[in-house]
């Protein structure tokens, strides 16, 4: 990038004038890191001071059956296979109970497209689920769930929105997303919700009072322009609802660990590699920039690795997610030794050690408690990027 649009994407950002599609892509060109994660890290910092925000959650998924087969996922089964399983209500309901230790504020759940469980399964569900965690904030299902429980319910997206949010659903997730391009999402996906129904129903969500999450997958097939794409059609999204709370690039995974039967489900790996470090840090940094309208950038430690988390932070990042014991979904930690807990405490460390502020939040991010930062008497005492 030559010094003259340098300075002009400079001038952009810090006179607060939003980026084009042509910027988003000069940004993802640039091989100069070191300015592009400064340049999120001013932005970062604008919106969220010296602050990283975290709960404490944890992730359940009632069932990994699911009628889909994409080409990235490792998670899914179909009925009959050796490791497919489908909880009862009541398991269900004892697992999250075990799970709520810690002072617990939010379970995370998402699950495979079951052929076969009745519509009545899903809110009867978050209705035991709050009745036996009623402090527990329930951040349930994606809206290609939700667009699964039109088919076998009959009922529309809305109506579906009113019964869950009734029986205690406080949020969407926000996966289905994927990378929303066509000409990427037909090669990746085997489910019928695209960026039309997505959309739809996080419009319809927001309508509702509720907010939710936005993600990205990224790292596979897809090139840079279509991340782009991607942000800004969130980022026209978010213009009209303002219900996007935070913004969640989710890097690709390879299947290191999920071949127990002999399958291979990840159809994707064998031609692709996964993002790079640097990679990751210049996908938050161009995100963070792109997305001026969301207030924060969550990177989610377990699909990152504990480092690159915390570099992260420094890169347009204010959210570590949160003290996740076991995510099904992906798998990472035989590569890069992520760990598959972090505690209270754990997280507290991390991000004094990248030089930040902790502060707990719930999931409409609400503070619960601030802690200290890292301690300014010690010499060696880590400290943000200036700006």
């Amino acid at each position: 990038m030559d010094v003259g649009l340098k300075r002009e994407l400079e001038e952009k950002v810090r006179a607060g004038e939003r980026l084009t599609r042509e910027d988003g892509v000069a940004l993802y060109e640039s091989d100069d890191l070191a300015w592009l994660g400064g340049l999120a890290h001013e932005v970062r910092t604008r919106k969220n001071g010296d602050v990283v925000h975290f709960n404490v959650n944890r992730h359940l998924n009632m069932t990994n059956v699911c009628t889909a087969s994409c080409a990235y996922c490792s998670f899914q089964r179909k009925p009959g296979e050796k490791d497919a399983y489908t909880m009862r209500i009541e398991e269900a309901v004892k697992l999250a109970k075990a799970m709520e230790g810690e002072n617990l504020t939010e379970l995370h759940i998402v699950n495979g497209l079951h052929p076969n469980l009745p519509w009545r399964y899903y809110p009867r569900s978050l209705r035991e689920l709050k009745a036996a965690l009623p402090n527990v904030s329930l951040k349930a299902f994606t809206a290609t769930e939700i667009h699964h429980f039109e088919t076998i319910s009959g009922l529309t997206a809305s109506e579906i929105l009113d019964e869950l949010i009734d029986a205690g659903l406080e949020s969407l997730t926000g996966g289905g997303a994927e990378i929303f391009d066509w000409e990427v999402r037909q090669h990746i996906v085997d489910h019928r919700t695209h960026w039309e129904d997505w959309s739809r129903i996080h419009r319809l969500a927001h309508e509702k009072g509720l907010k939710t999450p936005a993600t990205m997958l990224y790292g596979h097939i897809e090139e840079p322009r279509h991340r782009v794409d991607h942000v800004l059609r969130l980022r026209e999204l978010q213009d009209e609802t303002n219900g996007f709370q935070v913004f969640i690039p989710l890097r690709y995974q390879h299947d290191f660990v999920d071949m127990k039967d002999g399958k291979v489900r990840n159809r994707l790996q064998a031609r692709t590699t996964m993002a790079t470090g640097a990679e990751a840090l210049k996908t938050f940094a161009v995100s963070r920039l792109l997305f001026d309208n969301v207030p924060h950038v969550k990177v989610f430690w377990v699909m990152h690795g504990v480092q690159t988390a915390q570099l992260a932070l420094q890169h347009g990042a204010d959210d570590m997610d949160g003290s996740v014991v076991e995510y099904k979904i992906t798998h990472d930690a035989d590569n890069y030794g992520t760990p598959n807990k972090l505690t209270r405490e754990d997280l507290l460390d991390l991000i004094r050690d990248a030089g930040f502020r902790p502060v707990e939040r719930n999931t409409r991010y609400e503070i619960i408690r601030e802690y200290d930062g890292p301690d300014p008497a010690l010499r060696e005492s880590p400290q943000p990027m200036r700006v």
